[in-house]
């Protein structure tokens, strides 16, 4: 049988990390196993959900590379399926009309909670002949009475429920919309779902929907509950631990290959081995592998993952996910080098591309001043030969290139017998305007020759001008 996941998430917000994790588990089941894999929305909570959320799932999906084969199927456009169903199950005597008002399942509830029963639907009318009536009525399933439920949860072991602990669940609501449990059912079955990917917190909708799949003749698909994800103070991951939605870390400034590396790892391990490519994940993975016991969020491992891929995938990538930020930053790209260029001078030292696009700014835009703390250190009056003699050097090369730029800054220590940071950081400040670049010669490179000789030009003045005052 071909192996087949899902991802269904409920469009009432943004794709958040664990849901995020969910999904890439799905996805490698599936593509681990040469199997399909199915996106769902599962929109029955229409006062809650929006197409907003909507756009930001498959955005996130998207942006993470977690391609599907079937979808996106939205469940709103199911109901008549759903409805036929459930007509199929009056008939057939799985389910049937409960006409207890909301307030004598408040009262039953009440009675229980104080006599310390389990709250539970008391199966009022679970037996009660056909009305000819116009009263209103919610559709319930009936659950078996006696014996259990057992699974085989992948990450979890055996797990058994008591029939006599459930009761019996509704299905369609008094306005006739199905609820989530039955349309979860239905969804799997139609869609033909061998094995269910999801969070722990689903553990006790699963016997419910079991009986219900029994109750349709339909197969049983596997069954893998994961863990939760808790901040690195142990709660539970919220918005107070920093961003928990899959575009927000875009935002921040991480490649979706970080970010999957680290959810991956969330649980999920292989030997020793820390970084896994795609290929690598779908290799290795396997359910049983899977820790059962929550996973802490670690921002730093994050940060040591995003900077790793920063450096070794192929800058013109990389370049394709910076440029995001680029124009988020307002840096206008039209005059200056190729942005796999820049990837390439500045990926050592950056940990973000948040942090890679704002530090590449000058590369692309003069600036109006230079920092205050730099050109206090380094633009002094000492500055002034050296600077002037690296430029006469600079504008009588012949060709524009790093190893030629080296030589001038190198000859320019050598001609006035100086270390080359006497040479190499007052020019770094000038053309730059800042104190922390790659090194000098690509930096000067990229920035090119008329743009670094007016700075030099700016620099020399800036120095002339705070001797004479």
């Amino acid at each position: 049988m071909t192996t087949k996941t899902r991802f269904a998430p409920s469009p009432t917000g943004f794709l958040h990390v664990g849901g995020a994790r969910t999904a890439l588990y799905s996805w490698l089941q599936a593509r681990a196993n040469n199997g399909e894999f199915v996106l769902r929305i599962e929109d029955t909570d229409i006062e809650r959900s929006t197409q907003a959320a909507c756009d930001a799932i498959l955005e996130g999906m998207n942006w993470l590379g977690l391609t599907w084969d079937e979808g996106p199927y939205y469940q709103t456009k199911r109901f008549d399926r759903y409805n036929e169903i459930i007509a199929q199950m009056l008939e057939k005597g799985t389910a049937y009309k409960c006409y207890c008002s909301r307030e004598r399942i408040d009262v039953l509830r009440e009675t229980q909670a104080a006599n310390g029963e389990a709250q539970k639907y008391d199966g009022c009318c679970r037996d009660l002949p056909a009305r000819d009536t116009d009263e209103p009525f919610v559709v319930r399933f009936k659950n078996p009475i006696g014996g259990s439920v057992v699974f085989d949860d992948h990450v979890r072991g055996r797990i058994e429920f008591s029939n006599d602990a459930l009761d019996d669940l509704i299905i369609a609501r008094t306005d006739g919309v199905p609820t989530y449990n039955f349309c979860v059912v239905v969804d799997d079955w139609d869609m033909g779902i061998t094995c269910v990917v999801r969070g722990e917190d689903h553990i006790n909708n699963t016997p419910r929907q079991i009986n219900i799949l029994k109750a349709l003749g339909a197969p049983i698909p596997e069954y893998a509950h994961v863990s939760m994800i808790l901040g690195d103070d142990g709660a539970k991951l919220s918005k107070r631990h920093g961003a928990v939605s899959v575009m927000q870390y875009r935002d921040d400034g991480y490649l979706p290959e970080a970010l999957l590396n680290y959810l991956v790892r969330l649980g999920w391990s292989h030997g020793d081995q820390e970084i896994f490519s795609l290929e690598e994940m779908k290799q290795y993975f396997k359910l049983g592998d899977i820790n059962k016991a929550a996973s802490a969020f670690n921002t730093d491992k994050l940060v040591w993952l995003n900077q790793h891929y920063i450096k070794s995938l192929a800058p013109e990538y990389v370049a394709t996910h910076l440029q995001w930020h680029m124009d988020d930053q307002k840096i206008d790209l039209s005059n200056g080098p190729a942005l796999a260029e820049v990837v390439t001078a500045l990926a050592e030292r950056a940990k973000t591309l948040k942090e890679l696009a704002a530090s590449s700014r000058y590369f692309y835009e003069d600036f109006a001043e230079f920092d205050e703390a730099q050109a206090k250190k380094h633009l002094r009056g000492v500055a002034l030969e050296p600077l002037q003699l690296v430029q006469q050097k600079l504008t009588a090369l012949t060709e524009w290139t790093a190893e030629a730029i080296h030589q001038a800054i190198e000859d320019t220590a050598t001609e006035l017998d100086v270390g080359m940071g006497k040479v190499g950081m007052p020019l770094r400040v000038a053309v730059t305007g800042a104190g922390q670049s790659p090194g000098l010669d690509i930096t000067l490179f990229l920035i090119g020759r008329s743009r670094s000789e007016q700075r030099i030009s700016k620099a020399i003045e800036f120095v002339a001008d705070r001797i004479n005052s």
